[in-house]
């Protein structure tokens, strides 16, 4: 994982990328984690420098899968999208986590109490159970952290990581 820059961030937007590191430096199997905001914007990453690279157009990119965090934002808030309208239909409350098993790997969405999601891709051998309690865990610390303010301030943050990494890795 690269580590983002925080100089300049307020206390609590630290405090997040602090516990995103965290998160995916102590849990095994953590490929790729993403925060995403109720309208879509990738709000926190944990691979910056990849970002650029995904947004290329596909014939510009390198084949394979990008696998970067706005790949994941994307595909998150999807199924976010997904699992809400469903949830509408069948009039059973709001969505808590979604997780999608794989041959080669997992995806788990877990909604923060503002209508942002925490999308988290595993590797096939992670152990769901810890990922899903280490998200729960993050959720829980951000959750009453993530204001108007504060997702504005990481955007802004994104954005001009973005735009001073070149595009390269």
């Amino acid at each position: 994982m690269t580590a983002p820059s925080t100089f300049g961030l307020s206390s609590e937007a630290r405090n997040l990328h602090w516990l995103l590191t965290n998160l995916v430096e102590e849990v095994p199997g953590i490929q790729s984690v993403a925060v995403v905001s109720s309208d879509g914007l990738l709000l926190l990453s944990s691979d910056p420098g990849y970002n650029d690279e995904a947004r290329q157009p596909r014939a510009a990119a390198p084949k394979g899968p990008r696998g970067s965090s706005a790949d994941l934002a994307t595909i998150v808030s999807g199924i976010g999208s997904l699992t809400i309208g469903a949830a509408r239909l069948m009039d059973s409350g709001p969505v808590k986590h979604t997780m999608v098993a794989m041959d080669e790997g997992s995806l788990f969405v877990m909604s923060i109490s503002d209508g942002s999601l925490l999308g988290v891709h595993g590797s096939a051998d992670c152990d769901m159970s810890v990922v899903a309690y280490h998200m729960a865990l993050f959720v829980g610390r951000a959750g009453h952290v993530l204001t108007p303010e504060l997702r504005s301030e990481l955007r802004k943050s994104l954005e001009s990581e973005n735009g001073s990494a070149g595009g390269t890795r």
